[in-house]
């Protein structure tokens, strides 16, 4: 493990810096707000990141007592990395990061890759109350667990269990959504959000 680097600054912003800005580290965090991973799994989902600097940044993430790793019961027997809630508290700053990183976004490039679960941080600004909501892109499906105070604030796939709603859109009203240029209700109103579910939370964005 290599030894922590410093901007040896007495000042907030620099010593979260220490431990969270080395390149990939915040987005091996946004991977982990989906809750326990396999290394597999966090390196599929990370591409262009090598197998050494991946086992680097958990290996400094467990040492700053931000993840850790444990091996999952049989029948699993594998291990997995999770954040600790240290390491969770970084769901704000993420979410912070993502909204000013909007501006940024412009067109899909070719060499672009995309994961549906990348747009449940984003969507999770745009969305209130709590339960369980499914979200259906044309990319993939992924979850989100609104008012969620600890555990996985979102899911790769389709909910794990009964949704409360189920909303099915595209990939630019997502964006518009978690950019505040549309709300839910109206973009539910204009026909460009289908939600289904016979949850309160269903209910309320059809109702408007």
């Amino acid at each position: 493990m290599s030894p922590r680097r410093s901007y040896d600054q007495y000042c907030s912003a620099a010593r979260a810096l220490d431990l969270v800005g080395d390149r990939w580290t915040l987005l091996i965090v946004r991977e982990l707000l989906a809750g326990p991973r396999r290394y597999t799994d966090l390196h599929a989902d990370l591409p262009g990141v090598s197998t050494d600097v991946l086992a680097s940044r958990l290996k400094d993430m467990e040492r700053d007592g931000l993840a850790t790793r444990r091996r999952l019961p049989p029948p699993g027997a594998a291990y997995v990395y999770e954040l600790t809630d240290r390491g969770r508290e970084l769901l704000p700053v993420l979410q912070a990061l993502g909204s000013w990183g909007e501006a940024e976004l412009g067109e899909r490039r070719p060499t672009d890759a995309v994961r549906a679960h990348w747009f449940a941080l984003p969507l999770l600004r745009g969305l209130d109350g709590e339960g369980l909501v499914e979200v259906r892109l044309e990319e993939g499906d992924f979850h989100l667990r609104l008012g969620a105070e600890e555990g996985p604030v979102y899911g790769d796939g389709p909910a794990p269990g009964a949704a409360d709603a189920r909303l099915t859109m595209d990939v630019a009203t997502c964006q518009a959504v978690a950019r505040g240029e549309l709300g839910m209700t109206e973009a539910v109103r204009l026909g460009r959000v289908t939600v289904t579910g016979d949850g309160t939370l269903a209910k309320a964005l059809r109702e408007g």
